[in-house]
């Protein structure tokens, strides 16, 4: 992971999964592969292990949950195939339009981070085989619960002031609350979390919804923009 060098004007805080990514399709995919290789039952009880394991941890863990679905199927050479399906996913397809091309406007205006949650091993990966760790500039970081980690984040990315785009309005007021007026809240209506958010229940309400990825170009260069007028 890269620090910043000095104190940044602004850093972009960038959630991953369904905001660059389309990780509802990965499920999707995994969900029908589960289904063709071990039958729907199978597939079903997959997931469960994987919603007790996410409970018990706090993040969204594939690989883990696959260590605990094979106890009932050791013998089954499915489980090595369904592996290699894992490691071998092609996450660069799953890019939203304009994914990358955001993180590189976003560079040019300040600094780019990545700041998701997750294990320590399959969203490293997908941040890195989706491209998204080399647009970042190798800036990411990953936590168990990133909204109760933002003075790591702060030590590692210092910055005069912060805009957090996610899917996941309760993030977004969970850190506006810490950080105050130091931090510009952006929501992206993308992936069934944002479809299912109840906007109104949610206080501090976020500072801007965007409907895609590739709409944060135009509203970055706003912000920057309001940023630099000077005060009356």
């Amino acid at each position: 992971m890269k620090e910043l060098t000095a104190t940044a004007s602004t850093v972009f805080l960038l959630d991953v999964d369904n905001t660059l990514l389309d990780n509802d399709r990965f499920a999707a995919d995994l969900r029908a592969y589960l289904t063709y290789q071990f039958g729907q039952a199978e597939c079903e009880r997959y997931w469960s292990v994987y919603e007790q394991l996410r409970d018990t941890v706090g993040y969204a863990d594939y690989l883990g949950a696959l260590q605990h679905f094979r106890r009932e199927n050791d013998a089954r050479p499915e489980l090595l195939a369904l592996s290699a399906w894992l490691l071998n996913y092609p996450f660069e397809n799953l890019l939203f339009a304009n994914a990358l091309e955001t993180i590189k406007h976003l560079n040019t205006l300040g600094s780019a981070v990545i700041l998701s949650d997750g294990d320590m091993v399959f969203q490293p990966y997908k941040i890195e085989s989706s491209g998204i760790y080399g647009a970042v500039g190798g800036r990411v970081l990953i936590f168990v619960h990133k909204e109760r980690a933002l003075d790591a984040m702060q030590a590692r990315y210092p910055a005069e002031h912060y805009v957090m785009v996610d899917d996941k309005p309760q993030l977004l007021a969970a850190m506006k609350r810490q950080l105050g007026d130091r931090l510009t809240t952006v929501f992206v209506r993308q992936g069934h979390y944002a479809a299912q958010a109840d906007l109104a229940a949610i206080q501090p309400a976020p500072d801007h919804s965007i409907e895609e990825i590739g709409d944060l170009q135009q509203l970055a260069d706003g912000l920057m923009r309001t940023r630099a007028e000077p005060v009356a």
